[in-house]
């Protein structure tokens, strides 16, 4: 079940690099087939094989034989994984009757398409520095009517913590008056909060704001960023974060605890 569940988030990883560079430009993702960006000639079924295509032609085009970017496997790689990982995620006893278990089917799903939805954000806003809106608001909706339908003990919480996630961050655009973050992050973070709740909220922050404060000193130390004018993209930071405090978010709490009491 685990191999299959890895092939299937490689070809979901295919199309969601669709998504990653066409919604930036205001392209349809359902308009025309894939083609390549060099010689711009169309690609056929046999070059779109997730990750298998990019190995064989040994990370070069069939036809102009420029370099393919390796964004394209690792999307697909990461996203097969990271299926893998919301697969075991979800509790082990729901697996035997998942078929028949409509709350468990729903759960799935769910979760596979908000973490499909964080990747197309972390690479969007990595390439383009875009969070892109068509993500965004669908990825919202759907997370409203699932905590209502699937969880309502825990709609209160989630909500509350998105609202709060999302206030925050207004403050910080406002202060810095864009400069700081944009306003594609502070939409993120409300999608976040509404994702993860409390306390889990607390774990994607910590993590999110300290890799983005190492790496953005790192760059500043190789001088391929100003310490003024210049801009990391913050989205990327918010996601990692929040797969670290969906996956082991609860043993690092639980952790944390143990070294208060």
């Amino acid at each position: 079940m685990i191999f299959f569940i890895f092939l299937f988030g490689l070809a979901v990883g295919s199309f969601l690099n669709v998504l990653i560079d066409r919604l930036p430009r205001d392209e349809s993702p359902f308009k025309g087939r894939s083609y390549c960006e060099k010689c711009y000639k169309t690609l056929r079924w046999y070059d779109l094989i997730p990750l298998l295509s990019f190995i064989v032609l040994k990370g070069k085009c069939r036809y102009c034989h420029s370099t393919i970017s390796y964004y394209y496997p690792i999307v697909e790689a990461l996203t097969g994984v990271a299926f893998v990982f919301v697969v075991s995620f979800i509790p082990q006893e729901n697996i035997k009757y998942q078929i028949s278990n409509i709350k468990y089917t729903i759960e799935l799903f769910y979760y596979l398409f908000i973490v499909s939805s964080l990747i197309v954000i972390f690479f969007a806003d990595l390439k383009y520095g875009i969070i892109p809106d068509k993500i965004i608001y669908p990825s919202i909706l759907v997370s409203i009517a699932y905590l209502f339908i699937n969880h309502k003990s825990l709609f209160i919480n989630h909500l509350l913590v998105g609202v709060g996630a999302f206030l925050f961050f207004f403050l910080l655009y406002l202060i810095t008056r864009g400069r700081g973050m944009g306003f594609g992050d502070v939409k993120l973070v409300f999608l976040l909060g509404l994702f993860l709740g409390w306390p889990k909220i607390i774990v994607m922050f910590y993590f999110a704001f300290l890799t983005g404060a190492i790496i953005g000193i790192i760059l500043i130390l190789w001088r391929k960023k100003k310490l003024h004018g210049s801009t990391v993209p913050f989205g990327p930071f918010l996601v990692a974060g929040s797969f670290i405090a969906l996956f082991w978010g609860e043993s690092i709490i639980g952790a944390g605890q143990g070294l208060l009491y």
